[in-house]
């Protein structure tokens, strides 16, 4: 067939503005790029059709899936029995836990919940890690917040003793060195891990089976490992 007679499918995906280095808007080229821009523009080539990037928060990214606002959800978001119910996942490509911030002053070797006794501390709401860390029953106060950057913000100035979100988020944030008082906790051991995946709507089992194929032979070839290095990741 001669290149173009065939007009390529173009499907419309849910990526967040906030959630580096996965996905995050460049304000050099006001465009939403990261990690899991990168996989399904990959997914896409390989498995025949162009992507379009929609910004959206996280919170309306199924509910616009399910409307067919949009075709594929690709951002930091965990495989969970509930989000299951509603959406199908892809095969995971990336899995990771929570991360814990600290003053670069705290040199306390915290490795569990327990470590943390009688401290106060900040978690990102919507985050599957906030149910956990207030039924632990260990903290003095856990206080939510509903973006990284005013959590960070209160650790950095000392008014939490530690904050906890998606690792790879927060540790890629700090390399940036608007907090230059934080640091991450390295000797923790996170509590809750959970995978990433593409979503899609759940009647949608074609387009999945070609995005499952896709994935396994980007993942064969090295080029998803490539992709998680590019931006500071290990291998998945």
């Amino acid at each position: 067939m001669a290149a173009g007679a065939q007009a390529q499918t173009v499907l419309k995906v849910g990526s967040t503005p906030t959630g580096s280095p996965f996905t995050f808007l460049d304000t050099k080229t006001n465009s939403i790029e990261g990690v899991m821009v990168d996989i399904v523009k990959a997914v896409g080539k390989e498995a025949g059709f162009a992507v379009q990037i929609e910004p959206m928060a996280f919170s309306a990214l199924i509910g616009s899936l399910t409307s067919k606002r949009i075709d594929i959800v690709s951002a930091a978001m965990f495989i969970t029995p509930q989000r299951q119910q509603v959406v199908s996942f892809s095969s995971p490509v990336y899995r990771y836990g929570e991360g814990l911030m600290v003053l670069k002053t705290d040199n306390k070797e915290y490795k569990s919940f327990a470590d943390m006794k009688g401290m106060t501390v900040g978690v990102q709401v919507g985050t599957a890690f906030v149910e956990p860390i207030q039924k632990s029953g260990v903290f003095k106060e856990v206080k939510l917040y509903d973006n990284p950057p005013d959590m960070m913000r209160d650790a950095n100035a000392g008014r939490i003793q530690g904050g906890f979100m998606d690792y790879p988020i927060a540790a890629y944030i700090l390399t940036q060195g608007n907090y230059p008082n934080l640091k991450m906790a390295q000797s923790y051991q996170p509590t809750i891990m959970g995978s990433l995946g593409l979503a899609t709507r759940k009647e949608d089992t074609e387009l999945l089976d070609r995005i499952n194929k896709a994935l396994t032979k980007l993942q064969a070839d090295g080029a998803i490992d490539a992709i998680l290095k590019k931006w500071g990741l290990g291998g998945a």
